[in-house]
């Protein structure tokens, strides 16, 4: 028998990156895939067909990193897939060429999360430079991060 040499680069549990829910199970404030994006669900509405139609669900949602706003319309009968989000609080260590330092509460450190840009980001950057201890809010789904908030650590 030939010895053969397996190489695994990544290992993960093979675990889904969204699970599917029927149409008329979801829920305004909750999550969404469409268009392969993760969205959160603003609005939503159930329109009743006419004789041999099906009861249709009109979503309306933004995409939980780029805030764009996206509509789907898809029978109620049918399944969804719903992103598994993931929001966690960091500790800020430093911003560095754009990315946020951040250390995990088991004290490892995290390096690859971009600094937000916009009025989020400035707000984290003023803060940090005045000397303050800040933890950042970072949500995670479908494999993205992206910081949505912070707040000032308690002393």
């Amino acid at each position: 028998m030939a010895e053969e040499e397996h190489v695994f680069e990544t290992a993960d549990a093979g675990s889904s990156l969204t699970y599917p829910m029927q149409c008329s199970a979801l829920r305004k404030n909750g999550f969404v895939v469409i268009k392969s994006r993760p969205c959160k669900i603003i609005d939503m509405s159930t329109s009743k067909t006419g004789k041999h139609g099906h009861a249709k669900v009109h979503l309306v949602a933004t995409d939980i990193f780029t805030q764009k706003k996206m509509e789907d319309l898809s029978p109620s009968t049918h399944n969804m897939e719903v992103p598994f989000v993931r929001r966690q609080e960091f500790q800020l260590l430093d911003i560095d060429d754009g990315f946020l330092n951040l250390m995990t509460p088991e004290g490892d450190t995290k390096d690859d999360v971009r600094a937000p840009e916009g009025e989020l980001g400035d707000q984290i950057q003023a803060a940090f430079d005045e000397g303050k201890d800040l933890l950042v809010t970072i949500i995670s789904a479908m494999g993205e991060e992206a910081a949505i908030s912070f707040k000032e650590a308690p002393k």
